[in-house]
């Protein structure tokens, strides 16, 4: 059993809201920081967001920031990442890894978002 296990991706059209779902197991979920990152397509590995281990504080990068939302719930060793006015700039694979801020390299298999009318 993988230790992370993303989903929720697909075709979405721009603007509207996703759910990504990051579905942990094997440690103790609720004590690590958590984080998503993505890589866009020809492009490098992109910080997104991170979350402390119990929820009270979160961080984002500059171009999500007052549109995605990461949340987590320790009881269903659960880590979301809330898409709202979704562009074209936001297609990539999205992946959820241990460890809080920049520099935190993919941690699962990732899911594919893409955007587009």
């Amino acid at each position: 059993q993988l230790p992370l296990v993303e989903s929720g991706g697909g075709l979405v059209q721009p603007g509207g809201s996703l759910r990504l779902s990051c579905a942990a197991s094997g440690f103790a979920f609720s004590t690590y920081p958590m984080t998503w990152v993505r890589q866009p397509p020809g492009k490098g590995l992109e910080w997104v967001s991170s979350i402390d281990s119990r929820g009270d504080r979160t961080s984002y990068a500059s171009s999500v920031q007052g549109r995605f939302t990461i949340s987590r719930d320790n009881a269903k060793n659960t880590l979301y990442l809330h898409m709202n006015s979704r562009n074209p700039e936001d297609t990539a694979v999205y992946y959820c890894s241990k460890g809080w801020g920049p520099g935190i390299g993919p941690g699962g298999q990732g899911t594919q978002v893409t955007v587009s009318s």
